[in-house]
């Protein structure tokens, strides 16, 4: 009965950072989508011979989608599967370390 709570209140904590990152990353976009018109319009305003602000548009949102793909689980690399497996392997180690000791 006990166990049954304690992961119930895993699944809750879990949840509540899973939205958290959810709202963190919608709320990184909405930056990007709003900052971003602004420095366009600055640059052509000042120095439209020279559009630099191709610079912030592509590094930002570079930054954007990987965010997204951390935070919607689509990154390629670093996964939670990833994330198992590597301490799998690093305490599979430590077990074979002690049984030679």
């Amino acid at each position: 009965m006990m166990e049954k709570k304690y992961a119930e209140a895993e699944r809750y904590y879990e949840a509540q950072k899973k939205v958290k990152q959810i709202r963190e990353f919608y709320e990184h976009l909405t930056v990007y989508l709003l900052c971003n018109p602004i420095v366009i319009i600055v640059n052509l305003m000042t120095s439209p011979g020279y559009l630099y602000f191709w610079y912030s548009l592509l590094g930002w949102g570079v930054v954007v989608v990987l965010h997204g793909l951390k935070v919607f689980n689509c990154f390629p690399f670093f996964s939670k599967e990833w994330e198992k497996r590597k301490i799998d392997k690093i305490l599979e180690k430590e077990n074979n370390k002690q049984k030679w000791e």
